[in-house]
């Protein structure tokens, strides 16, 4: 497969912050709790706990990916337009319907706006674009405060190398694609 469209990288940016918010946060907790993490899904302080945190984390990987992404096209692949608003703002309008709050979603807005005024495309792509989504599941995870301090580094690396993951892939399906 290949990205050939503007709905194929929405739709790129959208499921792959949604997977790597997915995967890190459900993985620390199913580490962090071990065989009681079924248990806990199913108490209902709990369950809507990791839903907050959940959207938290998915809107800063959401705005950090689509930093990157547009960064990296305008300077590598000769991308002219930046959409990058117009994209961020399409996937969280749409995500109501898969229950992110209004709440989380003005925030969500807001910050995204206030990054975006100060972001430096000709260079985001390649200085830690992934250190908010990182520092929100450090943030957001619903962990006591004494264990995350012991699991810092390990949760910001691990987001961070699943990231790596998706860089690649990103990278290899836009390999023949070009601006021009």
């Amino acid at each position: 497969k290949s990205i050939n469209s503007k709905e194929d990288l929405q739709k790129f940016i959208q499921q792959r912050s949604a997977h790597i918010t997915q995967n890190t946060l459900y993985g620390y907790l199913k580490t962090r709790m071990g065989h009681k993490f079924t248990i806990m899904v199913d108490d209902d302080v709990f369950s809507k706990s990791i839903n907050i945190a959940k959207w938290n984390i998915y809107m800063a990987a959401l705005t950090d990916f689509t930093f990157y992404v547009f960064s990296y096209l305008m300077n590598e692949k000769n991308l002219k337009e930046n959409e990058s608003k117009e994209f961020f703002l399409n996937i969280i309008d749409r995500e109501k319907e898969n229950g992110l709050s209004e709440e989380i979603h003005s925030k969500a807005k807001e910050n995204f706006l206030k990054r975006y005024e100060k972001v430096d495309f000709s260079e985001y792509y390649i200085n830690d674009p992934f250190k908010e989504s990182c520092a929100a599941l450090y943030h957001w995870s619903p962990v006591a405060d004494e264990l995350k301090i012991l699991d810092k580094k390990i949760v910001l690396n691990s987001m961070s190398l699943k990231w790596n993951l998706i860089l690649d892939e990103f990278k290899n399906l836009t390999k023949k694609l070009n601006f021009n």
